[in-house]
């Protein structure tokens, strides 16, 4: 599990340029949207937190289809349905390894983003919590669509189109919890927890519904 760890962090590094493509792509969204809504830095503080979410939950998506991909190429992911090991621990192996490779960087780049809107050290602190806990269930839920289109030949659009209506849940209380931590009185802790219970809920389903869609495809 540890070398097949480290192996899918290097294919998600490397494969079509990886994180840097993320981080790319989360700054540009980020970046034109003073030049839509103007100068005003009310406005930018306002609605930091809620584009810092958009743009790091469009740009995770953006790796998604090659979790599977690799394996099915090269031919080891019949290799891996033989295997063993648990198909479960192996796709939640595989999508630690992704959440790490592509996810993580965005939480890390989230906070320079945060000051290019205007956002104070609470709502950039509370964007970077939310983010960690709420990105690993947009990895376990595209691992779903990454199953389900990995035998397609272009597949990519579609793992998109079918994540992302089960994303918008993480996105609603990751933005909720982020404002209600800048916001008097709104509560933190309700819609934070909320996001915890949605990342667990899909840690445990995610893995298992990718690995019976894989063994469907194989069939």
């Amino acid at each position: 599990m540890i070398a097949l760890f480290l192996r899918d962090l290097k294919l998600s590094i490397r494969a079509g340029g990886g994180a840097l493509i993320g981080v790319l792509f989360f700054m540009t969204i980020v970046a034109v949207i003073p030049f839509g809504v103007g100068p005003d830095l009310n406005l930018l503080a306002r609605i930091g937190p809620a584009i810092v979410w958009i743009g790091a939950l469009l740009s995770a998506l953006l790796g998604l289809d090659r979790l599977f991909q690799a394996e099915r190429e090269d031919g080891s992911l019949d290799l891996l349905l033989m295997h063993e090991t648990p198909l479960v621990l192996t796709v939640a192996v595989k999508c630690l390894a992704h959440w790490v490779g592509t996810s993580l960087p965005l939480v890390i780049a989230s906070p320079l983003l945060g000051l290019f809107m205007n956002m104070d050290e609470t709502a950039i602190a509370a964007v970077m919590l939310t983010l960690i806990v709420g990105s690993p269930a947009i990895t376990f839920i595209g691992a779903v669509g990454a199953a389900v289109a990995v035998v397609l030949p272009r597949g990519g659009l579609l793992v998109s189109i079918l994540v992302l209506p089960l994303t918008v849940p993480v996105l609603i209380f990751g933005v909720s919890a982020t404002y209600a931590a800048v916001q008097e009185p709104a509560p933190f802790m309700p819609p934070f927890l909320i996001l915890v219970a949605i990342t667990l809920f899909f840690a445990a389903l995610g893995p298992a519904a990718a690995a019976l869609a894989l063994r469907n495809s194989a069939e």
